[in-house]
């Protein structure tokens, strides 16, 4: 696994030590001896895991880890907090501040490279979220990673699968009024629950008489709604070989018990804070790929779909021997109905329109706003002779019931000139077939409009 890590102590020996050991696991170091210069390198290098020191003069650790965290550019680079104090209010200050984990001096060998591990997998995730999203300019990307998705916003849906009754009796009491918190205390009836239901976080007790909590968090991980569902494991004293087990398999964060309340919320609270920020990088990845194939006004396919799908289509009708079919339309005298109506009524008449040309195409063809008022329908394992009754029962459709516009009722009358063409048996191109049906389109409009007009070969 390779990975760059940003190492920051203000103390050279510490510095060199964690080099080391991260050297040894070939992961790529960077190093800092103070706060602004770790933030620097933050913003300008690619990093993929900060191991922060938290006492350093000028700029403590808290300080740093708070900027970074507060940056758009840098909030989703996870943030490990290394301290010689084994205060709980120590944690709960670094994950306040911001932080994705804690360690305490001397650093576990196998704790760090598990945490380490853990979390350069989940900032892959992010990056390739990240950059799915910011290869597309209309979707606001750093007004969407500037926005604040901590768990106070709307409480955070929560499962908790522990068959211990005093156990849950104390994380509920810990998770009053902070979290809406379900409970199973049977691991197999838990992982349908967590599958069937949107949780934000599962946590699971390692306490079952006979059963392996491991085994639940490796279904959890293998199925695909609960993928990315954030795991955090209830380990008792002791159980540190599970733990780092746990880390390796994908749970994301862990508790030892007993388990004090500040440091439950503050880990919940990260953990929920992430699982909003890459599920809004997922929707809107997948709002801005419908955004760039989808006509926003009529909701068909738009011109930049057809010429990328257009293309397949052909390829697979020609090394099929399979005919295939275009139509070209084009609303008669539209700029009049613009003129006389306005553009709200063109508007109207342009999704009218799109209605009634998908109710006549099957769901194989491709009906697509190739721009203005013109349309274009692909059809596959369509004969030319088809595809031309088919654009007479389309053009016959427009005609004979008018248009309504407006709130008051009024209707106009539509009508729609359509060109045919068919692939060619021997040499085609998409270009030429478009070409034809274009002509087609050009006759038809010329001829009289309200017609069809098919291009013969």
């Amino acid at each position: 696994m390779t990975a760059r890590i940003l190492v920051v102590d203000d103390i050279p020996a510490n510095v060199r030590l964690l080099e080391v050991r991260l050297l040894a696991e070939y992961f790529e170091v960077l190093t800092a001896t103070n706060g602004p210069d770790a933030i620097e390198t933050c913003e300008n290098g690619k990093v993929d895991v900060v191991l922060l020191d938290v006492m350093m003069p000028d700029m403590d650790g808290f300080e740093v880890c708070r900027r970074l965290k507060s940056d758009p550019a840098t909030s989703h680079i996870p943030v490990v907090m290394i301290t010689a104090l084994d205060q709980v209010s120590d944690r709960v200050r670094g994950l306040e501040a911001g932080a994705d984990d804690f360690l305490t001096k001397p650093v576990n060998d196998l704790q760090l490279m598990t945490r380490v591990k853990s979390l350069v997998r989940l900032k892959s995730l992010t990056d390739e979220l990240r950059l799915r999203a910011s290869t597309t300019r209309n979707i606001g990307i750093e007004e969407l990673l500037s926005r604040n998705f901590a768990s106070e916003d709307t409480t955070p849906k929560v499962l908790l699968i522990d068959e211990r009754k005093s156990s849950v009796e104390r994380i509920q009491k810990m998770l009053r009024d902070r979290a809406d918190l379900d409970v199973s205390s049977d691991p197999h009836a838990g992982f349908f629950q967590a599958a069937e239901t949107s949780y934000e976080c599962v946590m699971i007790s390692t306490a079952f008489a006979d059963f392996d909590p491991l085994r639940l968090c490796s279904q959890l991980r293998s199925l695909d709604r609960t993928r990315f569902v954030p795991i955090i494991l209830l380990a008792e004293e002791g159980e540190e070989e599970r733990i780092i087990r746990g880390l390796e398999l994908g749970i994301n964060d862990y508790l030892m018990r007993p388990i004090d309340q500040q440091e439950l919320t503050a880990r919940l609270r990260t953990q929920v804070r992430r699982k909003r920020y890459n599920d809004q990088l997922r929707a809107s990845v997948t709002q801005t790929i419908e955004m760039a194939v989808t006509d926003g006004l009529t909701g068909l396919h738009n011109r930049r779909y057809l010429d990328s799908h257009l293309q397949t289509l052909f390829d697979r009708a020609v090394a099929r021997r399979r005919p295939l079919s275009v139509m070209i339309t084009d609303l008669d005298r539209f700029k009049a109905i613009n003129d006389a109506h306005g553009h709200d009524g063109g508007d109207e008449v342009l999704r009218e329109f799109a209605r009634r040309l998908r109710k006549n195409v099957r769901g194989i063809d491709l009906a697509c706003r190739f721009g203005g008022e013109e349309f274009v329908v692909v059809m596959p394992d369509t004969e030319g002779a088809v595809a031309e009754k088919v654009a007479e029962r389309i053009r016959a459709e427009i005609a004979q019931a008018p248009f309504a516009i407006g709130q008051d009722g009024k209707t106009i009358e539509v009508t729609v000139s359509v060109g045919v063409s068919s692939v060619l048996k021997g040499v085609d191109t998409v270009a030429a077939l478009m070409k034809r049906a274009d002509l087609a389109l050009y006759e038809a409009k010329s001829g009289g409009r309200n017609r069809v007009v098919a291009k013969a070969a």
